[in-house]
């Protein structure tokens, strides 16, 4: 067998440098019998905001707050979206688990279903089929909704007095809600609203109206209100 050879490390002069660069290759060198790997460091890309994007906040003061009508009028034409854009309201609100109602006096862009319980609709329920946003209940049938209550209830759908699903009257609050009027609400951890206030394509006037429903609706319970399109940068608007 071969006798082993013990080798002294202590002698090893290698320096390890460790580098940013692009390329993912190792590159060594010799200089006076000094060996200097260079290792690579792979970065990696942050893509970042769209040169539409920052084009058209270069166009947004972002220091002022703008009265409704030109900022609506300045999210129009900055929007760059081929399909036809939501118009959204992101609102700073006071307090967690604000709601407010409100009633828009034009459409929003979305057609809210409304459902009024009754036993083929809890059938309905029960097999899963649920093709409503809104459901509206006479008291005497939540006891029978109560069954599905595990169903209903992460979708934000079990009828409540707090917003006025519950009621003597369904068909006059169900008629009340395709007018436009509908409960606004703060997500459930952050004091934030987020809530569409029409479509890109509508008339600017109708826009402003509805930003002015809105405005009216939370009152002093706003603290700074932001408008912006599907793809836009958003624009600050004056609540006063």
């Amino acid at each position: 067998m071969g006798s082993k050879r013990n080798v002294d490390m202590s002698a090893n002069n290698d320096v390890v440098k460790v580098v940013a660069d692009t390329s993912a290759t190792a590159e060594t060198t010799t200089t006076e019998g000094e060996v200097t790997t260079v290792v690579a460091k792979k970065q990696r890309g942050n893509p970042g905001r769209s040169k539409r994007y920052i084009a058209g906040r270069s166009q947004v003061d972002r220091t002022k707050a703008y009265d409704v009508f030109a900022a609506i009028e300045l999210i129009k034409r900055l929007s760059y979206t081929k399909f036809d854009g939501t118009i959204t309201a992101d609102i700073v609100v006071k307090e967690g688990e604000t709601q407010v109602k409100v009633t828009f006096p034009h459409t929003t862009g979305k057609v809210l279903r409304v459902a009024i319980a009754t036993d083929e609709l809890i059938a309905d329920i029960a097999a899963g089929k649920i093709e409503f946003d809104v459901l509206i209940s006479a008291p005497a049938f939540i006891p029978k909704l109560a069954k599905h209550a595990r169903t209903l209830g992460p979708k934000g759908l079990m009828p409540n007095p707090k917003n006025g699903t519950i009621t003597d009257k369904p068909e006059a609050k169900k008629k009340e809600l395709e007018s436009g009027a509908t409960t606004v609400k703060s997500e459930r951890k952050q004091p934030v609203m987020h809530v569409a206030i029409g479509k890109v394509s509508m008339e600017t006037k109708m826009l402003v109206e509805n930003t002015q429903a809105l405005i009216a609706a939370l009152d002093t319970k706003a603290v700074r209100m932001t408008l912006s399109a599907s793809m836009s940068p958003g624009v600050r608007v004056a609540l006063s």
